[in-house]
Parts: structure tokens; C-alpha cells; sequence
């Protein structure tokens, strides 16, 4: 309301608009065989009202989807659904970042810093997820230069092969490592194995492959995490995004049992440039990445012939907590 946002309500029984998901259906009494829909977002109503001159509009509403269930689903939800004329990414990055800060400052009396910013690119590779969780380090570190050509089959037929440094986990036993290693081996998770690489608090070095690795070699990729006495690097290999996928739910499980996501320490995060198009293998065609509504950035437009899946569009997603 101070940033004169003006609230309207829009109706829940309107008619079927051709949208993502199934709508719910509404029979009508009035008119025997004819059926309303509950809107799945007020998209159809935000069009019209920009349409018809309100440069700022914002409402509290529910939004109806007849999806099947998933853990991440439910049939109706609450939004914060704002819409806004003529602006740029930087206007709306604004005016949500004061709007959390509002909130946490007013809801809970906690000053949240200014929010940090990071690439979509740079999400997915230093934390294989485009929500990471930034209120732990454990960033992956990429090793196919240091690890290729050594004998190790399995490294050696990876696309890429990317580990984590958990901190402090050197006495993990090896009851504990083969608990890890199953622990990813699930079909949830789905990664073949995990190789570890432990810095022994005298100072040696002691892995699981060991003898394809020198101790120098060991040295070399323990100097890439930064690692010191104490450590434990953990690391998976496979097809790119697999391995990325996978190593994401072991930091995250990590950070969990190491105690790191405190649930009273809440960090926010700007995603930002996702990618405009992603691939389906089941359809073999290219789909869009957020919704089919989001502009490719100016400079990318010369890729969408040649290199649709490099052309970044200008989506950006909040993150809180991962």
C-alpha cells in the first residue's frame, strides 16, 4: 500500500481460459450444461485491469490447479500476486527484495541484510540446485582435470566428476562412509557410488582409490577445496546434470546432519538469468523454463536459432533457505 499499489479482488468463478494446468469445474444451475472454472492464477483479470490503466495492482489470492498430487502440490493455494506497467527486472527485484525485508522486519523483527545475487549458471555449478541453500558454504568444487587419465575407469567415463569438502568429518568411520555411500545409492537419489578422500588429522591422506591416486595426486585435489587436516571430501561422478542433481542432495544432507540449516538463520537469495528454453528428451522438443511469458535477454536473441538452450531469459526466482 506505500508504494501505492492499488488491491483489487477479481472473481473466482469465471470462464475456462486455456492456462498450464486442469482447471476445477463449477456446474452451472442458471445454465444447465454449462460449467464455470476456478481461475488457476487471476492472469486473465492482471491483463485486463494493465490493459485498462492501473499501473500497479497487487492481491492476496487463492489459485485453484485439478493437478495430481506431489509431495511439492497441493489443489489450492495461497499467492501474493502482483502485477506492474512499464518496468524493468531491476524495478521488480526492488520492490520484492523491500517486500521481504518489510515483512521479516514487521513479522518477526529480524533485519535482513541486502539480498545477494547469483546466476542461475553459478547456481547450478557451485550447488547443483536453482534454489541452493546459502546458509552453509560446502560449495562444489570440479575435478575432471585433476582426476582424468589416471587408470580410475569410473572417473575416467564421467562427464564430470564434482565433489564437497565437509568440514571437520575426517573421523567419519567407515561404518558411516558405507552409510553415506548407500544413502546416495537410493533410487531417490540414484548416484552408482561415492569416493571419499579423507585429510587425516597427522596429516596423512588415506581414499577409497587410493591405487590409482598418488598422494600428491590426493594433495592436488584437496588444495582445490581449500581442505585442511580434519576434512572429508566427498565425490560423484556421472552425466553433468545427474552428478550435479546428486551431490546436491548430499550437501543438503550433510549440511543437515553436520547441524547447518538452522532453522532461526534465514538467508534470501536472488536467482537470476535462468535459462529461457529447457529440453525434453520424453517430447524431444524445447519447452520454456519458468512459463512461455518471460523475455530472452536483448543480447542472447542472435542464439535462439542456432543455440536455443544457451539463451538466458530475464527469470529470476527468490530463494529463502533453499
Amino acid at each position: 500500500d506505500a508504494q501505492n499499489f492499488i488491491e483489487v479482488e477479481t472473481p473466482v468463478l469465471i470462464k475456462s481460459t486455456p492456462e498450464g494446468a486442469r482447471d476445477f469445474v463449477v456446474p452451472s444451475r442458471m445454465n444447465p450444461g454449462e460449467f464455470y472454472a476456478l481461475p488457476q492464477s487471476p492472469q486473465t483479470f492482471k491483463q485486463l485491469l494493465m490493459v485498462s490503466g492501473f499501473d500497479r495492482y497487487y492481491q492476496i489470492v487463492k489459485c485453484f490447479r485439478d493437478e495430481d498430487l506431489r509431495a511439492d502440490r497441493q489443489p489450492e493455494f495461497t499467492q501474493i500476486d502482483c502485477e506492474m506497467s512499464f518496468v524493468q527486472q531491476e524495478d521488480v527485484l526492488n520492490m520484492f527484495e523491500g517486500l521481504i525485508r518489510h515483512l521479516f522486519k514487521t513479522v518477526k523483527g529480524i533485519d535482513l541484510a541486502e539480498v545477494p545475487r547469483m546466476t542461475w549458471a553459478d547456481a547450478m555449478k557451485y550447488y547443483g540446485s536453482d534454489k541452493p541453500d546459502i546458509r552453509f558454504g560446502m560449495q562444489f568444487s570440479e575435478l575432471n582435470d585433476l582426476v582424468k587419465n589416471k587408470g580410475f575407469q569410473v572417473f575416467d567415463d564421467a562427464e564430470l566428476v564434482v565433489g564437497i569438502n565437509a568440514e571437520g568429518c575426517a573421523e567419519y568411520t567407515r561404518k558411516q562412509l558405507d552409510e553415506l555411500t548407500d544413502w546416495v545409492k537410493r533410487p531417490q537419489i540414484g548416484a552408482k557410488g561415492l569416493v571419499y578422500i579423507r585429510l587425516n588429522a597427522d596429516g596423512t591422506i588415506k581414499s577409497s582409490v587410493d591405487k590409482f591416486y598418488s598422494e600428491s595426486d590426493l594433495k592436488a585435489i584437496a588444495d582445490r577445496f581449500g581442505a585442511k587436516a580434519g576434512d572429508l571430501i566427498l565425490v560423484i561422478s556421472g552425466p553433468k546434470d545427474k552428478a550435479r542433481k546428486q551431490l546436491n542432495e548430499l550437501r543438503l544432507e550433510m549440511g543437515s546432519r553436520l547441524g547447518l540449516r538452522k532453522p532461526d538463520d534465514f538467508k534470501v537469495l536472488w536467482v537470476l538469468d535462468f535459462p529461457l528454453l529447457e529440453y525434453s528428451e520424453e517430447e524431444n522438443r524445447w519447452f520454456a523454463m519458468h512459463h512461455p511469458f518471460t523475455a530472452p535477454k536483448p543480447e542472447d536473441l542472435p542464439l535462439l536459432e542456432s543455440d536455443p538452450g544457451s539463451v538466458r531469459a530475464n527469470a529470476y526466482d527468490m530463494v529463502l533457505n533453499g
